[in-house]
């Protein structure tokens, strides 16, 4: 289901969705509830408001973080008769067993998770805790809990956050859903991550704000509404080619990997595939650093000739399904380039073209950085070799996926360079900040939008990043 444009009227949308659904809800300033626990949940605002009402007896694995807003712990949500609490930054727990992943996230609101009384109404958090600290609570309408379906509802901003009255009408005709459709609740925001360098040292600039920030989308000026500084955490996804001549030097590439998850900060979560005609997930994205250097430590070749675009299309799905909301993205893929689509390169290729994988790394929700690596080797004694052009084909398509994902590329000609490269990479990662905006254009008529971003009070700054999208 896609939400009405910004430009419509506001309205107070009620979903119910099966409890095996996976649903991702965003917004930008809209409120939303959401009571039960899907099979996974990612609810996501800029400034408005979030509530998760979580059923008697039910568990989650939850992470609740609001930039500059608060968490508010309602009584009896951490354990049976503990008292509610108010919280500030980023909060992770284990409800009752555990269970599905809830990932909360509100730039500027508050968030709340209360626990549902059985077969009682439910009481709403009040907007501001008491002076101890506990949050009082409110008369609300009657929810009974249950097992029943996960229900989400968005409110307007402005409105107070408590549930709408029930109005007669109707009776609802139950509708089948499929465990397996996804149902889809999309704003208009665009988001930007932006990398600024000296124009003269190409080192990256810290400690900018977001006044010191011009976003132009098709040359019309934006509305910044949101701002995150280059401090912020990301999610990394680091893409290893193991496929061909590479997979001689696995040690050499595991050493790297090693050194680049020990360059990254400590807030970040990194995550670690490899491919050659096939994908192997060596880690997900994970802070345990000594679990992602056990895990390392496995690493080996999977079979199979070279599907870098098809493996870089499983890549971004891992990060649309894996990444955490709150965070920013980044995927980081090291290859010579080699799909086996290419003239002259042995093996079943990808399935997915060049163009069409460039084109997804630019509409990509993050950053894409391309190291190079260097397998010329050996010159073409024949017609059946690999030719020169291919390679030089090669190197400018890995050179084009950087430029499209807003990134920056490397070209590493000797593998036991391929750390200090990771290193730059990880030292360009604490240069990116994050922007969101509404387009003034509200039409989605499915055309290009270039998007620039100047930094007018600052004439030594280039600022690198998604340059567009299409607006679906």
């Amino acid at each position: 289901m896609r939400a009405s444009a910004a430009s419509a009227p506001r309205v107070d949308l009620t979903l119910r969705v099966p409890a095996g659904a996976r649903l991702k809800v965003y917004t930008s300033d809209g409120a939303v509830e959401v009571f039960g626990v899907p099979a996974s949940l990612d609810a996501q605002t800029l400034s408005g408001d979030l509530l998760f009402a979580l059923p008697p007896r039910a568990g989650a694995t939850l992470t609740a973080q609001s930039l500059n807003g608060s968490v508010n712990l309602g009584d009896g949500v951490e354990a049976r008769g503990a008292a509610g609490r108010v919280l500030r930054g980023k909060f992770q727990t284990r409800l009752g067993e555990g269970g599905p992943a809830v990932n909360l996230f509100s730039g500027r609101g508050r968030i709340s998770v209360e626990t549902l009384a059985e077969g009682a109404a439910r009481t709403e958090t009040a907007r501001r805790a008491g002076p101890g600290g506990g949050a009082s609570t409110g008369a609300a309408s009657t929810r009974r809990a249950g097992a029943g379906p996960a229900r989400v509802r968005e409110t307007p901003d402005d409105a107070p956050f408590k549930p709408a009255p029930q109005r007669p009408g109707p009776a609802e005709t139950p509708q089948e859903v499929e465990e397996d459709e996804v149902v889809r609740v999309e704003s208009d925001l665009v988001t930007l991550n932006v990398s600024v360098i000296d124009r003269a040292s190409g080192r990256g600039l810290h400690g900018l704000t977001a006044s010191d920030f011009r976003v132009y989308e098709d040359n019309v000026e934006q509305t910044v509404g949101h701002f995150e500084t280059a401090e912020a955490p990301f999610d990394l996804l680091l893409l290893l080619d193991l496929s061909g001549s590479t997979a001689r030097v696995t040690d050499t590439i595991r050493t790297a990997a090693r050194r680049f998850v020990d360059a990254t900060r400590p807030q970040d979560r990194v995550g670690v595939i490899a491919f050659a005609g096939e994908v192997s997930v060596v880690s997900p994205l994970v802070s345990d650093r000594a679990r992602l250097r056990a895990a390392l430590e496995r690493l080996a070749a999977p079979k199979g000739d070279t599907r870098l675009h098809d493996s870089l299309a499983y890549a971004l799905d891992f990060l649309e399904r894996a990444a955490d909301p709150a965070r920013r993205r980044a995927l980081i893929v090291m290859s010579d380039g080699l799909d086996s689509t290419l003239p002259n390169v042995t093996g079943v290729g990808s399935n997915t073209s060049y163009e069409e994988i460039r084109s997804r790394v630019q509409e990509f929700d993050g950053v894409v950085y391309a190291v190079w690596t260097n397998t010329e080797y050996y010159e073409a004694f024949s017609p059946e070799d690999i030719q020169p052009e291919t390679y030089d084909l090669a190197y400018e398509r890995m050179e084009g996926l950087a430029e499209a994902g807003g990134g920056v590329f490397y070209a590493v000609e000797k593998l036991e360079d391929l750390a200090g490269a990771y290193e730059r990479v990880v030292a360009d990662l604490g240069t990116v900040y994050g922007l969101t905006y509404r387009p003034t254009n509200k039409r989605r008529d499915g055309s290009w939008r270039a998007i620039k971003v100047r930094l007018p009070r600052r004439a030594d700054a280039v600022a690198r990043g998604r340059r567009g999208y299409f607006a679906r």
